[in-house]
């Protein structure tokens, strides 16, 4: 296009009210209503994020994850959420070699975790946001009850899953097969998810007129009350076949439910071209971009123009460098010992960077922050 305007395939918007983005437009819609309600922009996340837990469910659930970054302009503060659930107690290297297994499954009941996601929203909604619990739940209560038009890429996911569901996953099938795979734009409900949610609003409700009492009753309700011992009793009893071909029982108990909250931390943060860039903590691949940015620092980006192939060559080479990293240094901090400074420090980064070279690399390559020797898991060594 002339006059230097940007080719895009989006429509341009600009507003003085506010905006919502998301990945579906009912949970956009619920957000948007949210604000019109005299919600922040906080509530807004909350409300679109459990509609999303619905009408994108090949995406994302109630059990899921959510971690948050967020800038609260009322207290002038930049916040993370550690919305990542811990692995179970149960899932300890000797339990996993008693199964004869080296690798965690990645499907199955095995790779469990706490599901953090609800307990997150909660924690977000009671720190920084306003709404009361109904004004945010009320939409994924009436989508999951009334229905919604099913995705046609949810609608391959199920018919994919179909005879996955039907053999190992019942309980799956019966929500999402009862009359077929749900054709692209149908409308489909999910009433039991409707039902668990209206639940946990009538149990937050019940612990009276307080905004923040009834938002601690819904978590309650989700990691103490009825829906973890639905989980933990489902658990005791389960055996489903998983990424080895056999089936195996879950190592996640209400315990671990009962026994973790969702915590905030201040972020991770790194200046780059006269910003400060905030990314969670190395529980997360956050730091991974701080990385990415640290190493290009080094590099004079704009004499190599956007697009060109020295452009690309370089922000590619940093970039597997910093995943490297990821893979040898990156955990739990309450857990492991992980050199966060050292490898987002100025020097570690141009010791790094003297491995950008002329050709492509094709090798994993961590770096030794502080002198220390990297460790990589089984699966990511060479050969």
């Amino acid at each position: 296009m002339s006059g230097g305007t940007p080719f895009t395939t989006r429509p341009e918007l600009a507003g003085t009210f506010g905006m919502v983005a998301s990945t579906h437009w009912l949970a956009s819609a619920a957000g948007l209503a949210a604000l019109e309600q005299g919600g922040n922009a906080f509530d807004a996340a909350v409300a679109a994020g459990l509609v999303l837990q619905v009408v994108e469910p090949h995406m994302n659930g109630p059990a899921g994850e959510v971690p948050v970054i967020g800038f609260d302009a009322a207290r002038g503060e930049t916040f993370v959420l550690d919305g990542q659930g811990p692995a179970p107690a149960a899932a300890t290297r000797q339990a996993f070699a008693g199964l004869g297994l080296d690798l965690v499954p990645g499907t199955g009941l095995l790779a469990a975790c706490v599901p953090a996601a609800f307990g997150t929203w909660m924690l977000l909604l009671a720190r920084h946001g306003r709404l009361p619990l109904r004004e945010v739940l009320k939409y994924a209560i009436g989508y999951a009850r009334d229905g919604y038009p099913m995705p046609a890429s949810a609608s391959a996911v199920i018919g994919a899953m179909a005879g996955t569901f039907r053999e190992h996953w019942p309980s799956s099938a019966d929500i999402y097969l009862g009359g077929g795979t749900p054709a692209p734009g149908s409308r489909f409900a999910n009433p039991a998810l409707a039902a668990v949610y209206t639940r946990i609003l009538a149990e937050g409700e019940a612990a009276g007129s307080d905004r923040e009492a009834q938002i601690e009753a819904a978590r309650r309700a989700f990691y103490e009350g009825f829906v973890a011992e639905t989980i933990a009793a489902y658990l005791a009893r389960a055996e489903v076949i998983d990424g080895t071909g056999r089936p195996h029982r879950g190592l996640l108990a209400g315990a671990d439910l009962a026994d973790w909250r969702a915590s905030a931390e201040p972020p991770v943060t790194l200046e780059y071209a006269g910003l400060t860039v905030c990314k969670t903590g190395p529980w997360g691949q956050g730091p991974v971009f701080l990385q990415q940015l640290a190493l290009l620092a080094g590099f004079d980006l704009a004499a190599m123009g956007p697009g060109s192939a020295e452009f690309i060559h370089t922000v590619v080479e940093c970039a597997k460098l910093a995943f490297a990293d990821r893979e040898a240094w990156y955990g739990d901090p309450r857990f492991s010992q992980v050199p966060l400074a050292e490898l987002l420090s100025p020097q570690y980064a141009a010791q790094r960077r003297q491995l950008v070279g002329a050709t492509a690399s094709g090798e994993l390559r961590p770096g030794s922050p502080g002198g220390l020797a990297p460790a990589l898991p089984g699966y990511a060594l060479p050969g």
